[in-house]
């Protein structure tokens, strides 16, 4: 071990703060190095699903983070856009926690912050440090910040998102491109809000080219609503920027009032731009790896984007837990056990953006009618059902 610390994460996001938690449980002295001034959400609304759930309830924290959250009724109920009648709808509730071991939730991405931190030794964040360059040798890896400053350890955990800095030390793929999607983000108080809006229920409204999102947080207290729309070119400098609510309104022209109602109470909005990069076939180069949004971003389409960042942060607490193998056969045994699924959840999110946003027709009409088929206990079994420690190869193998 290299001085006080023997892994370092950079990125205090959900997944860095999991990573950090899970680390801690396995034994590990570990520092988060984040470059914001202070542990914040962007965005605001987000889906725990039963995979995540159970892993956040092996951290000790479960009890906190439901102080906040919404237990869901149903996770999926896909309406019509045009007149908002019911395509499919997921059955979940006390059936959920049967069928998978866990419930299904949606909270406020602070609230998920806050209740991962509380399991994070309190010295262990360290604010307001960005990373520049990641660089290993055979002492250890060294980190440099740009404010001059470096500090080693035996491992780096890059959980610094899509743009990640770590991952130039791992990769030669290409910068995320634009995906030519963009997503309206903002909150309305519950009580400004239709009856069945403030429903524990996660309801996707579909239709051509776009799709529009709603759910309670906050113990209900606030609509989360999150819309896709198409976005022919990306000019603003940052990712998310102020949107116009005009604009917004222009998006949903013609939909369902129940739709235009709820974004005529909004008060203000954020645009998000997504962007997106091919699978990587490498997560880990030596004493260095990648975790959640750095190593497989996420298009939002099933909900998985900190979920997987979760998974991945329980697998690699395992792996480093195991004392039989060094650390660098440890990172490999981490990748080996979570590149596929993490790569099979990537590629199916991405497609199923096509599914969603068909225009009327043909097409759109199958697609509903496959809805009608779908097993409504069962939709996302083979997400919800995955057990990512159990995925972990055997005590001290190597790759």
């Amino acid at each position: 071990m290299v001085g006080d610390t023997d892994v370092v994460i950079i990125g205090g996001g959900i997944g860095g703060l999991a990573a950090a938690a899970f680390l801690q449980q396995a034994g590990r002295k570990v520092r988060v190095f984040e470059q914001a001034p202070e542990v914040k959400a962007v965005g605001a609304g987000i889906l725990v699903t039963p995979n995540a759930g159970r892993l956040i309830r092996r951290l000790g924290v479960m009890e906190t983070f439901e102080r906040a959250a919404v237990r869901l009724e149903e996770a999926w109920r896909f309406r019509r856009w045009s007149d908002g009648s019911v395509l499919f709808s997921e059955v979940l509730g006390e059936d959920c926690r049967r069928l998978y071991g866990e419930y299904c939730y949606v909270a406020h991405r602070a609230d998920l912050l806050d209740s991962l931190r509380a399991a994070v030794d309190g010295d262990s964040v360290v604010l307001g440090k960005r990373c520049s360059h990641v660089e290993q040798s055979g002492d250890g890896v060294r980190v440099s910040f740009d404010d001059g400053t470096t500090v080693t350890a035996d491992m780096v955990i890059g959980a610094d998102g899509v743009r990640s800095a770590v991952a130039r030390a791992v990769t030669d793929k290409p910068e995320p491109v634009f995906s030519h999607l963009a997503a309206y983000r903002c909150l309305i108080p519950a009580a400004d809000a239709p009856d069945f809006m403030r429903d524990p229920i996660h309801t996707v409204w579909l239709g051509p080219g776009r799709h529009f999102v709603h759910y309670p947080i906050s113990g209900g207290k606030y609509i989360n609503i999150v819309a896709l729309v198409p976005e022919s070119e990306w000019r603003a400098e940052s990712w998310s920027t102020q949107g116009a609510l005009d604009d917004f309104e222009a998006e949903f022209a013609g939909w369902d009032p129940h739709v235009s109602g709820l974004i005529g109470v909004a008060t203000s909005v954020e645009r998000w731009a997504l962007f997106d990069r091919e699978p990587l076939s490498q997560w880990v180069n030596g004493s260095i790896a990648l975790l959640g949004d750095a190593a497989h971003p996420m298009y939002p389409f099933f909900g998985q984007g900190a979920a997987q960042a979760i998974e991945d942060a329980a697998v690699l607490g395992r792996c480093l837990a195991d004392e039989s193998v060094d650390h660098r056969t440890a990172l490999l045994n981490y990748q080996k056990a979570r590149i596929a699924r993490a790569t099979e959840v990537q590629i199916r999110s991405r497609e199923r953006a096509g599914s969603h946003h068909l225009p009327d027709g043909p097409e759109q009409r199958i697609r509903d009618e496959r809805f009608k088929k779908e097993d409504r206990y069962k939709h996302n079994a083979w997400l919800y059902a995955h057990d990512a420690e159990e995925s972990i190869v055997p005590k001290g193998s190597a790759v």
